[in-house]
């Protein structure tokens, strides 16, 4: 198993973070970025949409990186990561789809303007709107763990991997983003998982201030 794409993608650190938690051997590929190859025939043949990430399994390649955490869960989950009954699936499922729909977006508007743009050139207001949508979404998970230890139950799942990966980056960039109880305790404890530790909490700084992929 090979997944394809470059460390500072946080939706490529998403993949790589379940990986971990699968104990799934796997190589990673470094691609995209500084790294190049995206147009590479070698690597369209995996993905003509020509972006990162990609995870090819056997004969069999996956991209987009929520088809990506689906198909691993499917296929070397547990009861804990995939679930028999559909409906106790669509408790994490819908949480994915929020993040990628309206958490996601907010805060790369707030990075795309703020850490990844030139200082003389960041549009602060844009920037504060952007924080404000983020502000709302983390009011959101506040509210959904007043009665659960994790965003869809008391075990991690999928909907900590997607809405885990977006939060420490959001508030790693500089700016001040405050977390309410229930979110700051959650995500101590995600800290602490050291798939967290080794993917989502490494080292960006080569994306601040370059407006290019």
């Amino acid at each position: 198993m090979k997944l394809y794409g470059r460390t500072t993608s946080f939706n490529v650190q998403k993949a790589l973070w379940l990986l971990e938690e699968l104990k799934v051997n796997y190589t990673h590929v470094e691609l995209g970025g500084r790294f190049g190859g995206l147009g590479d025939p070698a690597f369209t043949q995996f993905n003509p949409m020509k972006k990162v990430p990609v995870l090819v399994d056997q004969d069999k390649a996956v991209w987009e990186s929520h088809a990506i955490l689906r198909y691993l869960a499917a296929s070397y989950g547990d009861e804990q990561w995939y679930p028999a009954c559909p409906y106790q699936r669509s408790l994490y499922e819908r949480w994915m789809d929020w993040s990628q729909c309206v958490f996601q977006p907010a805060f790369m508007a707030s990075f795309w303007g703020y850490y990844r743009m030139p200082a003389e050139k960041r549009d602060m207001v844009a920037v504060q709107q952007a924080l404000d949508t983020c502000t709302g979404c983390i009011n959101s998970l506040e509210a959904q763990l007043k009665g659960t230890e994790y965003l869809a139950g008391n075990t991690l799942s999928l909907a900590d991997i997607t809405v885990g990966a977006v939060l420490y980056r959001l508030t790693s960039q500089g700016l001040t983003v405050e977390l309410p109880q229930r979110v700051g305790l959650w995500y101590e404890k995600l800290k602490q998982r050291p798939g967290y530790q080794r993917w989502i909490m490494s080292d960006f700084s080569e994306l601040k201030a370059r407006e290019s992929y």
